[in-house]
């Protein structure tokens, strides 16, 4: 066999894979949380998400609504040397957000079932 029937064939094989792959994953909601900082921001986003009084009058002071509290969690990022990662039953973790102009810190405790912030450091 030559090497370009060889690679036909593979082209072949792989393209119809790709469709079939397509077909399948097609209007799922599929993603590839592989990094630890990537587990720990999905992990805290498929949780009820509360805030203690403390950091709600911090967050109602400088006029931050739920939305952007969301955005900032979704997005941002977990300083694991800041952060009690073995702390039971909750682990505590320390997440750096963008917020327009300003950086905002969050202190995060995530439990079994509901993650809490509880503590908003701005800088």
């Amino acid at each position: 066999m030559k090497l370009i029937q060889r690679i036909g064939y593979y082209l072949g094989g792989f393209s119809i894979g790709l469709v079939v792959l397509a077909f399948f994953l097609n209007g799922k909601k599929v993603s590839c949380d592989y990094g630890p900082e990537a587990r720990v921001l999905k992990n805290i986003n498929s949780k009820t998400l509360r805030i203690s009084p403390d950091a709600h009058k911090e967050l109602k002071a400088k006029s931050i609504d739920s939305a952007t509290i969301q955005s900032i969690i979704k997005h941002g990022d977990i300083q694991f040397s800041k952060s009690d990662t073995k702390k039971e039953p909750c682990s505590i973790y320390y997440l750096e957000g963008r917020l327009q102009e300003a950086v905002l810190d969050l202190l995060i405790e995530n439990c079994d079932s509901v993650a809490t912030i509880t503590k908003v450091i701005w800088k």
